[in-house]
């Protein structure tokens, strides 16, 4: 593959009704986040664009809803068929858009391949259940049925993985769907379209630009559902807009997730799992650790490991032999070094990293690159414990107690995740109950299931991803009663007999 030219390609194109056709709307240069040169361009299409996809996503849901399941199962199966076949370009143009190792980007396509599989089966296998009447004779039961078309609007730090969560949900329900990509992943999600070549055309639709395309997919009366990935303010305006339709809507918001050490934890592989945690995909994960909080009896000890493992992090282009690549645009990377000197002025110590590494490639120099940053001496007062970081930084907290640790985990605003590394069954059982997070992870940080639920609390928004709850959330339920024999309902029509009237003196 030539990736110049796939980038020409998909360059001012969106994709409606299986085919790439060029917008009218206006382009925006698309850097390369690793050289800070341009790759291409993204249109904003425009309105009347936006409104034709979705005159095109209705028609062919309601056709999709006519297939039988094992019909949609079989469609679904080819299309992870043919993400696997396009994976090698497929990963290799993300991480020329988006910087992350192209390690990185392949397991995002094999995740996203799982999730098509998983979906693909679990859609055909109950449309409904029969309930036990209330009254003899008659047949209760549900029915579960698509919302219509859903709007799924992404970020940039898993554009792909993130897009199959919902998107394969949202198919194997029945719905068809319109992605609105990140402005940092638009040119790769045009070209994963070409996995869904099996399906209907005009089933799965993607239109690229800014914000007000999102807001016109979100507002349009003919969408019926909206997935969201992003910030909290984002997250509040759109589930705001979908409140005055009574739209359905699911928003996966930000995390700032705790990571807890205990004494009893091993702390080589803690630390491990630590900088794992912490420093994936240059720290742009929404269940990144990023509050860590550490046992003062093992404080030192931890902060030394987790230093040597950060040391051995070696950084660069996703293209070469590397475990960081740069942050997806120079915007982040502004905002991950202001946070970071703030934390430093609070009085936060940095024992590694905390600048921008000095010995890359010439081609490399103006990339987006930060170091993987230790900060020691953090207090949980510090700002840089009350936000989402977005990058990669490990700030390290000392507690003097388990509770402190679990009352220091609750206290953010957010609550998506949370790891915590002990072999104290006390301690573990009190995590798994005690923690007021969508998940909690005991030794083994940052782990999905495509069979289990992926969500949040409080401010990391609401709704599920994923398992069965996943599925549910891309479906109406709807009630059926039938009394085959046409019965009087005399036990409570009218007239009301005299013998259950008001009491008459």
């Amino acid at each position: 593959m030539d990736a110049a030219a796939e980038f020409g390609r998909l360059s001012g194109v969106f994709y409606s009704g299986g085919s790439f056709l060029p917008s009218a709307g206006e382009r925006r240069t698309v850097l390369d986040p690793a050289t800070a040169k341009p790759i291409g361009e993204f249109a904003d299409v425009t309105a009347e664009e936006a409104d034709q996809v979705v005159t095109t996503a209705n028609a062919a849901q309601k056709a999709w809803w006519a297939e039988s399941a094992l019909h949609r199962s079989e469609l679904m199966h080819e299309v992870a068929r043919e993400m696997h076949r396009l994976a090698p370009e497929l990963a290799e143009l993300l991480t020329r858009e988006t910087g992350k190792p192209y390690k990185e980007s392949r397991d995002e396509l094999t995740w996203s391949i799982s999730a098509t599989d998983y979906y693909a089966e679990l859609g055909r296998h109950s449309h409904g259940s029969v309930l036990g009447p209330s009254v003899a004779g008659q047949l209760h039961y549900t029915l579960k049925e698509p919302m219509g078309v859903v709007v799924v609007i992404l970020p940039a730090n898993f554009p792909l993985l993130l897009l199959m969560w919902e998107a394969a949900a949202a198919l194997a329900a029945g719905n068809a769907v319109i992605v609105k990509p990140s402005e940092w992943a638009s040119l790769t999600t045009l070209k994963f379209m070409e996995v869904f070549t099996a399906l209907p055309a005009g089933l799965v639709q993607c239109v690229p630009g800014g914000g007000q395309v999102g807001d016109r997919l979100v507002r349009h009366p003919q969408t019926h559902m909206v997935g969201f990935t992003g910030s909290v303010p984002t997250g509040q305006a759109i589930a705001k807009a979908c409140a005055e339709q009574f739209k359905p809507h699911l928003i996966e918001a930000s995390g700032n997730d705790a990571f807890v050490v205990m004494p009893s934890a091993p702390l080589r592989t803690a630390a491990r799992a630590a900088a794992f945690a912490a420093f994936l995909n240059c720290g742009q994960v929404c269940t990144s650790a990023e509050r860590i909080y550490v046992h003062t009896d093992v404080y030192d000890e931890f902060a030394d490991l987790l230093v040597e493992e950060a040391a051995k992090l070696r950084i660069g282009s996703g293209l070469g032999a590397v475990d960081l690549g740069p942050m997806e645009h120079a915007e982040e990377r502004d905002r991950y070094e202001r946070i970071l000197a703030r934390a430093v002025e609070q009085g936060a110590k940095v024992v590694h990293g905390g600048g921008r590494p000095l010995d890359l490639p010439e081609e490399n120099r103006d990339g987006f690159f930060v170091e993987p940053t230790v900060l020691v001496n953090v207090t949980p007062d510090m700002e840089v414990m009350q936000a989402e970081i977005f990058g990669p930084l490990a700030p390290l907290c000392r507690v003097e107690s388990f509770d402190e640790a679990l009352k220091l985990t609750n206290a953010s605003l957010v609550g998506l995740g949370a790891t915590v590394y002990t072999t104290d069954l006390q301690e573990v059982h009190r995590a798994t109950t005690e923690i007021a997070t969508g998940m909690v992870w005991i030794n083994a940080p940052l782990l999905d299931n495509d069979a289990g639920p992926f969500g949040g609390r409080k401010l990391s928004g609401f709704g599920r991803q994923l398992g069965a709850e996943g599925l549910d959330t891309f479906r109406h339920t709807k009630l059926v009663m039938i009394d085959p024999a046409a019965s009087e309902h005399d036990f409570w029509w009218f007239p009301y007999s005299d013998d259950e009237a008001f009491p008459q003196d």
